[in-house]
């Protein structure tokens, strides 16, 4: 299992573009060593779309769910540094969800990935959580495919003094990521839509899917190193 914890909190958004690069620059060397550098926060990784939307996707391993309602992170939260409130109000279309790891499969994380956002997970028991364990399973052996990872939303994230400046976030039921190696193989997962549209024949509907690139990784090791 390459993921660090048994939870995650997963971020989808978009900034106006005249502070992309501003955005960057903070989100690399600011914000997410500001991030793991809070017990329990394991890895961040950065990815950019190469096709579909929003332009990012953020992912933040953590320990286990409690580390995303805990103290010292919302205290962080609820104190942002004059970088961050400057910064705050050019988001656009915030997503968040406060995770569990229902499944993972593979190894590694690949510099390239496919992330599908679906309205709801498929229900306990039902024959349509079985169909997409047996795809996701079998995807590793695959060319240009690494690894798989299966988030379901957990816990609702409370109001804090970041949100009131970016506005109130939304929330992704379910959320699958794909990872390789071949951007050639994902861009062809993601123009022929079968997954999403298996999903939706099985009564699972899908929010958005895209291709995205790794852009940056920082582990809670490095830091402390």
């Amino acid at each position: 299992m390459p993921l660090s914890g048994s939870a995650a909190m997963l971020l989808s958004f978009d900034v106006v573009p005249q502070v992309i690069a501003e955005h960057d620059d903070w989100h690399t060397h600011e914000h997410l060593p500001e991030r793991l550098a809070i017990p329990g926060f394991f890895r961040g990784t950065r990815w950019v779309a190469v096709n579909g939307e929003p332009r990012y996707f953020v992912m933040y391993e953590v320990e286990q769910l409690g580390v995303l309602t805990s103290r010292p992170y919302l205290e962080r939260l609820n104190n942002p540094s004059a970088w961050t409130a400057k910064l705050m109000p050019h988001y656009r279309g915030m997503t968040r969800s406060f995770c569990l790891v229902v499944g993972s499969f593979g190894l590694g994380m690949g510099g390239v990935g496919l992330v599908v956002r679906l309205a709801s997970s498929p229900a306990s028991g039902s024959p349509a959580r079985d169909w997409l364990q047996e795809q996701l399973s079998s995807l590793p052996g695959q060319g240009g495919v690494g690894s798989v990872h299966w988030f379901e939303a957990a816990a609702t994230p409370e109001m804090t003094a970041e949100q009131r400046i970016r506005g109130a976030d939304a929330t992704v039921n379910c959320t699958l990521l794909i990872t390789g190696y071949s951007v050639e193989v994902f861009q062809h997962m993601h123009a022929s839509n079968l997954m999403s549209a298996e999903l939706e024949r099985r009564g699972v509907s899908s929010v958005c899917s895209g291709v995205y690139r790794l852009d940056y990784s920082l582990t809670h090791r490095e830091l402390n190193a």
